[in-house]
């Protein structure tokens, strides 16, 4: 195979630095050898302090964001519950499409994309509906909007529901703090801000999440992502339940070594810097973005593509011309908008000013 670098500032994947390369060269061992089983317990903190959790089920689930949001919603949803999800983008569609799988009641709460919702419109909708799961997304991937979280948990508790949130492009780019915030389920990609390559899925639950689990009346749907069996091999037990893909593992941990090292303050503060640093450059140029002003992502940059401007014509010159790949728009925004990724390794001035540089001539071109 002969495959050709490129600079990754889409939607995803992110670019990989050397170190988690070099982690994921390392000998495949079993996955139940001591050595590996040594680095899942450290892999386990490690994603406890990213999630910023105390959470004791923490663990990877093998397969990419997608997989653990199924794992989520087929662990904790049981047929015939009431479900809740904020829709403004793709993913919050995606979150519904597998609650309905799961033969849950859903209803929805929705605003346009590229918009935000308010605590007091989603207090509102869960009054009404009275769920016992609310899902929503904290950093929208298709729109580029960020969503507070705060206070959303105590009026869902308050309302006897557990709270689900999708951090796979927030989680080690911006703050996800799940405990302080009170969320009882979330999970992440490896691929987005942890800058490893796409195959395995950090989730965590809170005590209130697994109450609900071990409480189940039916089995979950899914043998595979059963999260009572999988708790099983990644606790103290150790029992076989699938052969985990070791080598994602030895990545996912190096990639977790280096966000902690940076320190997680001083991460968020360089995906914010970095997002300024473009979001004024792309301004000289006349590119707006087309997420709500206040809401925009630092990781992800959604902006408006200028009249004239083929979409396709003008990614494959970024990419065939300078290496550079950025993202086309999903759903609505299909032909509208640009996704701009400055996500983990790739958020650097570096990354930024290059791509500003070939915009501009590719613009002009």
């Amino acid at each position: 195979m002969t495959i050709p670098e490129r600079i990754l500032m889409g939607p995803g994947p992110s670019d990989v630095s050397s170190r988690v390369l070099r982690a994921l060269a390392q000998p495949t061992i079993g996955h139940l050898d001591p050595a590996f089983l040594l680095l899942m317990d450290e892999l386990r903190d490690r994603m406890r302090a990213v999630f910023q959790t105390e959470n004791e089920m923490t663990l990877a689930v093998s397969g990419t964001g997608s997989a653990g949001m199924e794992t989520l919603f087929v662990n904790l949803v049981e047929p015939g519950d009431k479900v809740l999800v904020a829709i403004n983008g793709v993913f919050g569609g995606r979150m519904a499409d597998v609650a309905k799988r799961c033969r849950a009641q859903v209803a929805t709460v929705e605003v346009p994309w590229g918009r935000a919702f308010e605590l007091k419109q989603l207090s509102a909708a869960i009054a009404q509906h009275e769920p016992k799961l609310v899902a929503i997304v904290h950093a929208e991937t298709s729109t580029g909007v960020h969503q507070p979280l705060e206070g959303l948990a105590d009026v869902v508790h308050r309302h006897g529901g557990l709270l689900l949130v999708d951090c796979v492009t927030s989680l080690a780019g911006m703050p996800v703090e799940i405990d302080a915030w009170k969320i009882d389920a979330a999970y992440s990609g490896t691929q987005k801000c942890l800058s490893c390559p796409p195959g395995l899925s950090p989730v965590t639950l809170s005590p209130r999440a697994v109450a609900k689990l071990d409480k189940r009346a039916s089995p979950v749907q899914s043998w595979y992502l059963d999260l009572t069996m999988l708790r099983n091999y990644w606790g103290e037990q150790r029992a076989y339940h699938h052969t985990a893909p070791v080598n994602m593992l030895y990545a996912l941990h190096e990639a977790l070594a280096i966000v902690l090292e940076e320190g997680l303050p001083e991460r968020f503060a360089r995906h914010r810097a970095m997002h300024e640093r473009l979001r004024d450059g792309l301004a000289e140029l006349g590119i707006e973005y087309v997420s709500q002003p206040g809401r925009h992502l630092p990781m992800l940059n959604a902006v408006q593509i200028p009249d004239g401007v083929g979409d396709a014509i003008a990614r494959r010159r970024l990419l065939d011309d300078y290496g550079l790949e950025i993202g086309g728009g999903l759903g609505a925004f299909k032909g509208v908008a640009w996704r701009i990724g400055l996500m983990g390794h790739a958020a650097t001035a570096r990354n930024v000013d290059l791509l500003l540089a070939a915009l501009k001539r590719t613009l002009v071109a």
